[in-house]
């Protein structure tokens, strides 16, 4: 990767590349609900806090590399621009190059709302059209709740959602979330679910 100094620059939102199929919507609506409470410097503080890291890919556009659900939340709260820190430049890459590199660096997710695998051309053009994956958003108030610890592997969340897909019943979690939180923080603490990131489980399970 051509790595370089991180630099500040301001983008048009509806102009950012997302680099992963699918976030939680209902997290979405909690970055609108927290956006909403801030304002003036309380605003600015918040931001400074929240760098927008992308990459340059083909045709000089940029890529998400994290804060899709924060980007989503501005998006539909009406803001147009932010601030972003290019990590790097891949921009002189072709369009399958790109992905290539970023997959194998583990800075993109082509996995769909149910967690199959995709080919790159499956990834939205826009932040918009990204796919509700609501076990994404059980796993990060799972996170919240306790059930296991924050942790730099990339997507941990994702493989979070994944475990807690094939253990809850969608219906459950459409129907009553407090209840499909109750049992995802119960089935976190099992042996299952040890090898996952973040995993902050019992030393041993009788």
């Amino acid at each position: 990767m051509n790595l370089h100094n991180p630099s500040l620059q301001p983008v048009e939102i509806a102009d950012l590349k997302p680099t992963q199929i699918s976030l939680g919507m209902r997290e979405v609506q909690e970055r609108r609900e927290q956006w909403r409470e801030r304002s003036g410097k309380d605003l600015e503080v918040f931001l400074s806090r929240h760098v927008v890291p992308t990459v340059m890919g083909p045709k000089q556009r940029h890529y998400l590399l994290d804060h899709h659900h924060l980007i989503r939340a501005m998006i539909d709260e009406g803001v147009k621009t932010v601030m972003v820190s290019v990590t790097a430049d891949l921009s002189e890459l072709s369009k399958n190059s790109f992905w290539v590199v970023l997959d194998n660096r583990s800075l993109c997710h082509p996995y769909d709302c149910a967690g199959r695998r995709r080919d790159f051309d499956a990834i939205p053009k826009s932040i918009a059209k990204m796919e509700d994956d609501p076990f994404r958003s059980l796993a990060a108030e799972l996170r919240r709740a306790g059930g296991f610890a924050k942790d730099p592997t990339p997507f941990s969340e994702f493989q979070w959602a994944d475990f807690l897909r094939n253990r809850i019943k969608p219906q459950k979690l459409r129907e009553d979330f407090a209840e499909a939180l109750t049992q995802a923080l119960a089935l976190a603490k099992g042996r299952d679910a040890k090898y996952l990131p973040g995993w902050c489980g019992p030393d041993a399970i009788k």
